[in-house]
């Protein structure tokens, strides 16, 4: 793999591939991906539906594997890493934020943002949580159940969650693909907002054009190949 300059870059990619098996055949999703991310960049992964984008990114946060070619992340091989490593890396470094916001619905949105941290066994976990609930506009709703929110809140709570470890990687796939324009430019402030704060590098996938030109950067994706 090319030696980088890890002071700066946080993902590296080379000849990256992702292909399963039909019943007709080989499919190619993903094919010789070569990519460079610096530390801090907001980048939008750009496509028509079906070109890898969400493929991309789930290899790239260590939650599928590929076929081909390599993958560093802050400098150490994610390709190297069997499942409980790669899992290891994620609680360390990486944040999400889905489309369908994936929140536990028993739990309190108090409770669904504290919980990185249980799981890290940090013991200000709640004072933690609070004080994102509170940067997103929730302060009151952190007693509800995600059925007790709107999409919007729901989100809102999932954006909380993902920076509550203040992870060096979030991934957002479509955050805004379930809410209406104004909520999810109210949604898709507080993501740009969060992350400048925390630094944090922000690797979005989305349809929209408006909301890809707020990135530094556009990766464009067809037939699973960069243009």
């Amino acid at each position: 793999m090319t030696n980088t300059d890890n002071s700066r870059t946080i993902i590296v990619t080379e000849n990256l591939g992702k292909s399963v098996k039909t019943t007709d055949g080989t499919l190619h999703i993903l094919s010789n991906i070569h990519l460079e991310i610096e530390k801090g960049q907001s980048i939008a992964v750009v496509g028509e539906s079906g070109s890898g984008k969400s493929t991309l990114i789930s290899l790239l946060a260590g939650l599928d594997t590929p076929t081909s070619g390599s993958i560093l992340i802050d400098g150490k091989s994610l390709t190297g890493m069997d499942e409980d490593g790669r899992a290891m890396m994620r609680n360390r470094l990486v944040g999400f934020v889905f489309q369908s916001f994936q929140l536990l619905q028993g739990l309190t949105a108090l409770e669904n943002v504290m919980l990185p941290l249980e799981l890290r066994g940090d013991k200000h976990a709640k004072d933690y949580a609070v004080t994102l609930l509170n940067r997103v506009g929730l302060s009151k709703r952190i007693s509800h159940t995600p059925r007790q929110l709107s999409g919007g809140e729901q989100q809102r709570v999932a954006l909380a969650r993902a920076f509550v470890t203040q992870p060096t990687l979030l991934f957002a796939d479509e955050p805004t693909g379930n809410l209406d324009s104004n909520t999810g430019a109210m949604v898709i402030d507080l993501l740009f907002q969060l992350n400048q704060e925390n630094n944090t590098t922000l690797i979005l996938v989305t349809h929209d054009q408006q909301l890809a030109n707020r990135c530094n950067r556009i990766i464009r994706l067809s037939a699973g190949r960069l243009l």
